[in-house]
């Protein structure tokens, strides 16, 4: 077989995935006589990338594997096909989720020493049910509370193939904004964990439209000590999230997405 016919072959199993697909994936839709080494895919995988370049869409591994992806500068269009979409997560859901992430494993006790402020169930249900944050354990003390950590959804959303990929806190303090990924029209938003994020590479497509949004997750991600006006402003945004997360219908507020899953 040519490489010209894999690389086609390749493409068509990433567009018809609608998901993350990994190179042991990928090298099993060939038969075994022709099916090319772990190597090899990977270098056919660069070349369809190479080939990519230019274009609307590239293919970007995560945690998961590769997939198409919209590239950045065309995401405020591309974002007009789901335009009922939730306009932005609250801050307070974006500090709880920065916590864990840059702190993990972490436990809710921990969380709210760190904002200040009790953490809204409501919060942690939501990152559960997008899959992009998951008990990996106890601590070792007395109740044995649990240990939250991200989850390679988590991982996928955000564009990034660990978690070691996410950006520096010296480098996070200059970002005016935090990008998440947008799937591809029938696509799901796994990956679902944005981090898509961290908008390192040019091709995630969603930002986050509220009042410091990348301050709050930079703040939060450090441990800086947290204010009385903080603490009140914290307390303040938790209360609006219990009317916001649990009304019919609201993931809450935040990020410019694209449409859910039906598995979520």
């Amino acid at each position: 077989m040519t490489d010209s016919y894999l690389k086609n072959v390749i493409e068509a199993a990433l567009l018809a995935a609608a998901r993350p697909v990994s190179v042991s994936e990928l090298q099993q839709i060939f038969d075994e006589h022709a099916r090319p080494s772990p190597k090899e895919m990977r270098e056919l995988l660069e070349q369809l990338t190479a080939d990519y370049e230019g274009r609307g869409v590239t293919i970007r591994e995560t945690a998961n594997g590769f997939r198409f992806q919209v590239r950045t500068e065309f995401a405020h269009e591309v974002s007009r096909l789901w335009p009922d979409r939730p306009k932005k997560y609250s801050r307070a859901l974006l500090e709880t989720l920065a916590l864990i992430a840059y702190r993990q494993p972490i436990t809710r006790a921990e969380i709210e020493n760190v904002r200040g402020v009790a953490v809204n169930p409501e919060i942690v249900k939501t990152l559960m049910e997008r899959n992009w944050v998951r008990v990996v354990g106890h601590r070792d003390v007395p109740g044995h509370p649990e240990l939250l950590g991200t989850t390679s959804e988590f991982l996928d959303y955000f564009s990034l193939k660990s978690i070691e990929d996410l950006p520096p806190l010296a480098e996070l303090k200059s970002l005016s904004d935090l990008n998440l990924q947008l799937p591809l029209p029938g696509t799901t938003p796994e990956n679902a964990g944005v981090p898509e994020g961290q908008g390192d590479s040019g091709e995630v497509a969603l930002v986050p439209v509220g009042d410091g949004a990348a301050d709050a997750d930079r703040d939060a991600a450090s441990g800086d000590p947290v204010s009385e006006a903080d603490r009140l402003d914290a307390a303040a945004d938790d209360d609006a999230d219990d009317e916001e997360l649990s009304a019919p219908g609201n993931a809450g507020a935040g990020l410019v997405a694209a449409p859910p899953s039906d598995e979520n």
